[in-house]
């Protein structure tokens, strides 16, 4: 897999034209006054040549030496060229504004051929013989009853043209992931509703079928201030679970007011408010952030266009509109489609993107993935259009706007998260990751907003001795608990009675001691106690 990476990397650089270190190369010089060029001109030597009236001299050079300590010289840069990003020659692309606003193709000069990535549309089926779409399913399965392939609502085959619309083709619109194969897991019954044993069951399927990223366009009410309207799932989390220990990036709408009790909703929906799972919200084409899109300080992690969109829809609901000439698409379906908006078209933007990154190094975990995404996001304020936005992370956009183009230039210059292999273990009993031997020192990553506690299971005999340290990162304050063999959950208010030591000093460094009471399995947790997020460092060691 790391040859295919080189390769990609090595085509991109030949497209885009790196100079070869080994060639000459052409260097502009800045001065701060006309003055300065001529004696900078004597420095260079023969060859450097006056740009004037422009304050610059331009030279070309093998190599580049001290170039910044010359007299006068202001700036140095090395000259290149630029060349324009693809432009996909879809007809309809030109009406897809969250193309340019994601900057989904500005990191490519030409589209190159990509390998495959597995995208499951956990939604309501599929236009499954949709010229846009017909060769990029590989496998569609219904959880429902009624066929895969057939999409009675529009909303999955909406959904699965904003990722996987053919590009460059010259018919239709554009999907921003032109490699992605689509796996097509239909949940939505007749009457609009979803079961959670159909999702479940679509979840295992999907990543069984090789998913590497699901699409979640969907969500159940969160509300934890009455326990009688919030709609969370054991079993919801225990498959999304399933999904991230097999390393499948989860992408969930945040959810819409209009499916909550008031408008705006201040918590994202279910599965978006469930660790490990990349919650998105939606901005509006003047950069705000719509009332619909449900807000949320913890669980809300990006933003993507959410309004005006425009994508494929079933042949057999645009044929009604005889008149209208762009059958099979959005724009000549039913009114609510015809100016499309909700969270849940915001988030297979996000999918897509995370299926560009993998074709690029699918090596990536999904950790690295949403660290990728949400580290080059483009912060949502004030300056951009909204006001109710503060600076850096907020509740109605997390961590910003989608841009592709940065996520996939900082995936190309090497710069990687760091890996977290052990997840989910996030709780005590089976979710915990389990350790082994008599000295383990072990790292890995807690993010608040995503991932506030590492759960590890250690063996200990009746009197055993252990020593347990971590390092968090830097500025963050980082806990330490143990648990004793029968608490059940760290969020079971009845196992608090079976703490066995803990360390909860303000800074980053815990350490504890014990001695266990009995033969048993003990649990030890790592949680972040304020905002922030990194890598720490654990020590275990048993006597």
């Amino acid at each position: 897999m790391m040859r295919r990476w080189r390769l990609a990397a090595l085509g991109l650089a030949l497209a885009v034209g790196a100079p070869d270190s080994a060639a000459a190369a052409r260097f502009a010089i800045g001065v701060e006054t006309l003055a300065a060029i001529a004696p900078l001109q004597r420095a260079l030597g023969s060859g450097a040549e006056s740009l004037a009236p422009l304050p610059a001299v331009v030279v070309e050079r093998r190599t580049a030496p001290r170039l910044r300590e010359l007299p006068g010289a202001t700036y140095v840069e090395r000259l290149g060229t630029r060349r324009p990003s693809f432009e996909p020659n879809d007809p309809l692309a030109l009406g897809q504004w969250h193309l340019a606003a994601n900057r989904a193709f500005d990191f490519w000069p030409v589209l190159p051929l990509l390998p495959p990535v597995r995208v499951a549309v956990i939604d309501s089926g599929i236009d499954g013989g949709h010229p846009e779409l017909r060769s990029r399913i590989v496998a569609a399965e219904s959880f429902v009853g009624t066929p895969a392939r057939e999409d009675a609502t529009g909303h999955g085959t909406f959904v699965a043209g904003l990722i996987a619309a053919a590009v460059g083709n010259g018919e239709g619109i554009a999907g921003m992931a032109p490699s992605a194969e689509l796996l097509i897991a239909k949940v939505v019954e007749e009457d609009g509703s979803i079961g959670v044993e159909a999702e479940a069951r679509a979840i295992r399927w999907a990543v069984d079928e090789g998913a590497r990223v699901l699409n979640m366009s969907l969500g159940g009410v969160r509300d934890p201030r009455d326990p009688s309207r919030d709609t969370y799932s054991p079993l919801e989390e225990a498959a999304l679970a399933y999904a991230t220990r097999k390393g499948v990036v989860v992408v969930a709408a945040v959810g819409n007011g209009d499916a909550a009790p008031s408008q705006p909703w201040p918590y994202a929906s279910y599965p978006a408010a469930l660790p490990h799972v990349l919650g998105v919200s939606a901005l509006a084409r003047n950069g705000s952030s719509p009332a619909f899109s449900n807000r949320d300080r913890i669980y809300n992690d990006l933003a993507a266009p959410g309004q005006g969109l425009l994508s494929t829809f079933p042949r057999a609901l645009t044929a009604p509109f005889k008149e209208c000439a762009e059958q099979g698409y959005s724009s000549c379906g039913p009114s609510e489609y015809r100016t499309a908006e909700g969270t849940s078209f915001a988030a297979p933007q996000v999918s897509a993107a995370a299926a560009a990154l993998i074709a690029l190094r699918d090596s990536l975990r999904p950790e690295q993935v949403s660290a990728l995404l949400t580290g080059t996001a483009v912060d949502v304020n004030a300056g951009t259009g909204c006001r109710a936005c503060a600076l850096r992370r907020d509740a109605l956009t997390g961590w910003g706007r989608l841009d592709v183009a940065a996520a996939l230039r900082s995936l190309a210059a090497d710069v990687l998260p760091p890996v977290d292999a052990r997840e989910p273990n996030d709780d005590l009993g089976a979710e915990a990751a389990p350790v082994w031997g008599r000295v383990q020192r072990l790292q890995a990553t807690l993010d608040f907003w995503d991932d506030q506690n590492d759960v590890y299971a250690i063996r200990l005999r009746k009197d055993q001795p252990v020593y347990v340290s971590v390092r968090g990162p830097a500025g963050i304050d980082t806990n330490l608990i143990v648990w004793r063999p029968g608490a059940t959950s760290i969020d079971d208010f009845a196992s608090l009675g079976r703490i066995a030591a803990q360390s909860a000093h303000p800074g980053a460094r815990e350490h504890l001691s014990f001695r266990a009471p009995a033969k048993g399995t003990y649990y030890v947790q790592v949680k972040l106690g304020s905002r922030g997020a990194g890598r720490y460092k654990l020590t275990i060691v048993k006597g």
